[in-house]
């Protein structure tokens, strides 16, 4: 059985083995920024997936650009001394790219990690003033603290940090960098009209709108090496009547097209906390194949609940979009690449001390997984 899911794909100077990807997984376990022994753990276990391409979770690039006193940055010399011990380890155990997520929280960070309820920092929690396009809270319902709204010198810092920040990537040898815009945080605020009320040039038409992330993609860019692979994760649809659209997203991808981006990753939501939408199977494919379609030329990523072999060999078969992403799925099954192999007749590197387990060599296999030797 072929499949398109198993073919290689180039993204600028970077070829992929295989259209999987291991999406950014926040995991709230480093210290001041530091990645600690819990990410040896966890990118370690990602690291031998056999996915196409690895991408660590999002990194702040400034310490109030985090989420979480739990979240990993990259805007000091510890933060990137614990990154590299980290990357050493993956290289050693995965001959496949890995890259990095950047990004700033902006109005949703100073939070408790998630397993604490993810409520905001009080007073003596080392809280910290949190900031945004305009005065406005995640959420008015739960007391979320208010941001300020950023200055002009406040926002030439964000993206001088963005370009320090990818100047640190470099440094370490990362082969991909992914821009973060969705999902709520910073740039997506600044994308939005429903966070963003400014009245200046960052604010107003979406050409204003788009001025902040296009920016900070222009810096990244500009520091980021044309031999290795530079993407942007931005957000399909605010799923508000006022908030932004897919024909928003559409600009963006085109201006990111322009400034030598190599693919995007369409997600959606989580700007407001008012917000309600449905959740199922590909829910957010849609967004993804929009965008595939108005912009050709652009490699495109989907997420959104993508958790079979045949659904994910779909999406990319049919030319919905170019990859897929998933994160809970490697978490509920680190071996989700090698059983898809196994489902569509061919084959990924496998660990030499977990070769014993590989279909071929493991009667137990057809035991386990029945439903792979179904159409075998």
């Amino acid at each position: 059985m072929s499949s398109t899911l198993f073919t290689p794909i180039q993204l600028g100077g970077l070829t992929l083995p295989n259209r999987i990807v291991v999406a950014p997984m926040c995991q709230y376990s480093a210290d001041d920024g530091c990645m600690a022994d819990w990410h040896l753990t966890h990118l370690g276990s990602m690291a031998i997936t056999g996915a196409g391409l690895l991408v660590i979770e999002a990194t702040a690039v400034t310490r109030h650009g985090r989420i979480s006193h739990g979240c990993t940055g990259l805007y000091s010399d510890r933060n990137e001394a614990a990154m590299k011990r980290v990357l050493d380890h993956c290289r050693r155990l995965t001959k496949n790219p890995i890259g990095l997520q950047l990004a700033h929280a902006g109005r949703k960070g100073s939070t408790h990690v998630p397993w604490e309820g993810r409520s905001f920092l009080g007073p003596t929690e080392d809280p910290w003033e949190t900031v945004g396009p305009s005065a406005l809270p995640y959420d008015t319902r739960h007391g979320w603290h208010t941001p300020h709204a950023a200055s002009l010198e406040e926002i030439k810092a964000i993206v001088e940090a963005f370009g320090m920040a990818t100047a640190r990537a470099v440094r370490l040898g990362l082969d991909a960098v992914e821009l973060h815009a969705a999902h709520g945080y910073l740039l997506h605020q600044f994308f939005s009209p429903l966070s963003n009320k400014r009245t200046d040039q960052y604010g107003g038409s979406l050409e204003n709108r788009m001025r902040l992330p296009l920016e900070v993609a222009r810096t990244i860019r500009e520091a980021w090496p044309k031999d290795r692979c530079l993407g942007a994760r931005i957000s399909g649809h605010d799923w508000h009547e006022e908030g932004a659209t897919i024909e928003d997203t559409i600009a963006l991808t085109k201006e990111l097209k322009k400034i030598g981006y190599d693919y995007v990753c369409v997600s959606s939501g989580a700007l407001i906390g008012q917000t309600r939408y449905t959740i199922g199977p590909n829910y957010q494919v849609p967004l993804a194949a929009a965008v595939k379609k108005a912009v050709p030329d652009m490699a495109v990523r989907a997420v959104g609940m993508i958790a079979d072999p045949d659904q994910a060999e779909e999406i990319v078969a049919s030319g919905k979009a170019d990859m897929v992403a998933m994160a809970r799925a490697f978490l509920d099954n680190p071996r989700w690449v090698w059983h898809a192999a196994e489902h569509f007749g061919t084959t990924v590197p496998v660990p030499p001390q977990y070769e014993r387990a590989a279909f071929k060599a493991w009667h137990g296999s057809k035991l386990a997984r029945p439903q792979n030797f179904e159409t075998q």
